[in-house]
């Protein structure tokens, strides 16, 4: 018999039942790494500065604004060769970009708690005994000094993508060093951009005034680790008020929460003070966009590309739910853009991905790229739906309306609207990206 994707769902069973945990610990200062005000203030700068981009065009801030959830509200970002933010990103016509970014940005809330140890939709960076000074990288990638966190160590990375940060051969020397493999060492890419930032007044005074001796590329990494750390700290919801012993959540809330924590089994992953585990589970989330893969280019094999264990394909790192309302779209690679949708993609993985909507995600349509080259491919889908690891939930709808009751007192309403905000301006002097006005 042919294969369709109804003998998809039909044929395919996930794994063996799972149980809930208790309600987690309240979060309290100690769970989080501290750091001097003015590290913090100097990071700030850093990450809204484009000086860090190969073109100078494009700042950490471009894919993780706080306007927008600490992400960029798009399913696939469209980084180097972009102008503007979020859905008003549009492409620079005299440098356009080669792709979209094959995964979704990841949000930031929380991430300077000290639990947090593994970063990347993939995890190819974590804190590790066995690598050098404690910290996996990537290949190529190595560490050349300490860094206090594996939040520090992942900053430096993005800045040596060419479609995210760092450009293309020939348009700079970040770019020409990248593509050349000349990361580590004296005038490595890591090295050229250290010299540029150590070459504006502002910023080297600022980090003399702080103790450094010789400006480092992992000084940068922890200033801007420093920064995300405090800035983006979301613990004041009213989930963090009700574990402190208040009565903030209503009673759809509570009861949502109970089966957060109980039926629905959402905690067996999405444990802890942060609604994660840190781990990696495949989902059968649908794949788009360009990929990230060995074996097909438009494929993504999540952790199995960095553990190199087949028990890992198609896994993808836990996220926190923290301030879930506030990041859509959802997914490694954003595959949906509505919170529901994702919440009853779980209770059925596999008819989530058999039914799966191509209108769900939300990307640049200035971009021409082909982006459902995986989900044509019925032996790639097959793929997916074989490595999904979590049992089918059955909720009603009231059920369901309860659990997103629950994720909206995840939510952390003070989060940009205290802390430092955007700069007015930066050290560089370079243009920081406009939020658009409300139409």
């Amino acid at each position: 018999m042919k294969l369709t994707l109804g003998t998809l769902c039909a044929g395919l069973l996930s794994s063996a039942a799972v149980f809930a945990g208790p309600l987690p610990t309240e979060a309290t200062d100690d769970d989080f790494h501290q750091f001097p005000q003015e590290l913090i203030m100097l990071g700030r700068d850093l990450f809204f500065d484009p000086i860090l981009s190969g073109n100078k065009n494009i700042a950490c801030a471009t894919c993780h604004h706080p306007s927008l959830g600490t992400s960029d509200a798009m399913s696939l970002s469209v980084g180097e060769g972009g102008i503007g933010l979020g859905e008003d990103r549009h492409v620079d016509a005299d440098n356009a970009p080669k792709a979209r970014i094959p995964r979704n940005a990841p949000v930031l809330f929380n991430l300077g708690a000290r639990e947090f140890s593994v970063m990347f939709h993939d995890g190819r960076t974590a804190k590790d005994r066995h690598a050098m000074f404690g910290i996996r990288m990537p290949e190529g990638r190595t560490l050349e000094r300490p860094m206090p966190s594996a939040l520090a160590a992942q900053n430096i990375l993005p800045i040596l993508s060419p479609d995210e940060m760092a450009g293309h051969p020939g348009e700079n020397d970040i770019a020409d060093a990248v593509a050349a493999e000349h990361i580590l060492g004296p005038d490595g890419a890591w090295d050229l951009l250290t010299k540029r930032v150590d070459g504006i007044p502002e910023y080297s005074d600022r980090f003399d005034a702080l103790g450094r001796t010789d400006l480092h590329i992992t000084d940068i990494g922890t200033a801007l680790s420093a920064f995300i750390g405090s800035e983006f700290r979301a613990t004041n919801s009213p989930f963090d008020q009700y574990l402190q012993g208040g009565d903030a959540m209503n009673e759809a809330q509570l009861d949502g929460m109970d089966l957060f924590y109980g039926k629905a089994r959402c905690s067996t992953c999405h444990t802890g003070t942060f609604q994660t585990d840190h781990n990696f589970h495949a989902i059968g989330l649908p794949q788009l966009g360009p990929g990230k893969n060995t074996h097909a280019a438009y494929a993504d094999t999540g952790h199995g590309m960095v553990s190199g264990d087949p028990e890992d394909m198609y896994r993808f790192r836990t996220p926190t739910l923290r301030n879930v309302t506030q990041s859509a779209p959802y997914g490694h690679n954003g595959a949906y853009t509505d919170l529901e949708d994702v919440v009853r993609h779980h209770l059925n993985a596999v008819q989530g991905l058999a039914s799966y909507d191509r209108n769900k995600p939300l990307l640049s349509a200035e971009v021409a790229t082909d982006d459902w080259k995986a989900m044509d491919d019925f032996e790639e889908v097959m793929r997916i739906a074989e490595a999904i690891e979590i049992s089918d939930v059955a909720l009603d709808e009231i059920e369901i309306d309860k659990i997103m009751a629950f994720l909206g007192a995840l939510t952390d309403e003070t989060v940009g609207k205290k802390g430092l905000g955007v700069p007015v301006s930066v050290p560089s002097g370079l243009p920081l990206d406009q939020v658009s006005p409300p139409s």
